[in-house]
């Protein structure tokens, strides 16, 4: 079975891939919303033994009183891990009845464990337990859940409580500024090598706000950066982004150099 994922999901390994290629650099951490968590990101990041402060979905979920107290949800059943078998609310063991294997898009393989009650006819709690017509069935990724239960200790520790205090304000408040005041909201440009150099252009003019910005700021405190600065701290970003488009963005560069 092939599972579907958005490109989210999938853009999450790529993303980490390059500051080691283009910046000789390895991030020790990586800290993202719940877009990002799935297992084979999770794996990923386990194999290359970076702290994970990623969430996955239901996370928010998890944390509230009503969510921990449904004891019919299949994350709140006990299982027990020597015989391998869950506890449903009535005292019954639900055994292993089979597995599934699913495949990513970027042919990551994961198995779903399908987990049946033997008897659900008659029970009394079985209107609040599920609503099929035969027994109940759960499906269980005991490797993603293993992932999860790591995550969840690393983002409700001190050092995820302050880089998820962190996030929504350093990264979101970009996006906020270049979609709802800036109007960017969509590519100009189609192909790959023009989108890249659409969004290093837009980036360029983003920084160059925030320098000037920082410049009026500090007008009254020591040496203020010369335009020439400005253009060198760009013209390096140009470079990291695309040594290729470096010759297309240096007129507009200049350009902008000189209007300023």
């Amino acid at each position: 079975m092939r599972m579907k994922e958005d490109a989210t999901t999938l853009s999450l390994i790529p993303f980490m891939e390059q500051p080691e290629s283009r910046y000789n650099q390895k991030p020790e951490a990586l800290v993202s919303d719940s877009g990002y968590g799935s297992e084979e990101n999770y794996a990923f990041l386990d194999e290359k033994q970076k702290r994970a402060y990623v969430k996955y979905n239901w996370f928010h979920k998890e944390q509230k009183r009503k969510y921990r107290n449904n004891a019919f949800l299949a994350d709140n059943l006990y299982y027990n891990e020597k015989d391998d078998y869950f506890v449903c609310p009535m005292g019954q063991h639900m055994h292993l009845a089979g597995k599934v294997s699913s495949q990513s898009e970027n042919g990551y393989r994961s198995q779903l464990h399908i987990y049946q009650a033997q008897r659900c006819t008659g029970c009394p709690l079985r209107g609040s337990c599920h609503k099929s017509k035969g027994n109940r069935r759960i499906e269980v990724n005991h490797v993603l859940r293993s992932y999860k239960r790591k995550a969840r200790e690393l983002l409700t520790c001190e050092e995820g409580l302050r880089h998820r205090s962190r996030r929504p304000i350093e990264p979101e408040a970009v996006f906020g500024q270049i979609k709802a005041n800036k109007h960017y909201k969509r590519f100009r440009h189609f192909g790959k090598d023009l989108i890249t150099m659409d969004f290093a252009i837009l980036a360029i003019a983003f920084n160059m706000g925030k320098i000037w910005n920082q410049r009026q700021k500090k007008k009254d405190n020591g040496e203020k950066p010369t335009n020439h600065q400005i253009f060198l701290r760009c013209w390096r970003f140009v470079g990291k982004i695309s040594p290729a488009h470096s010759k297309k963005i240096l007129p507009l560069l200049q350009h902008q150099m000189r209007a300023a």
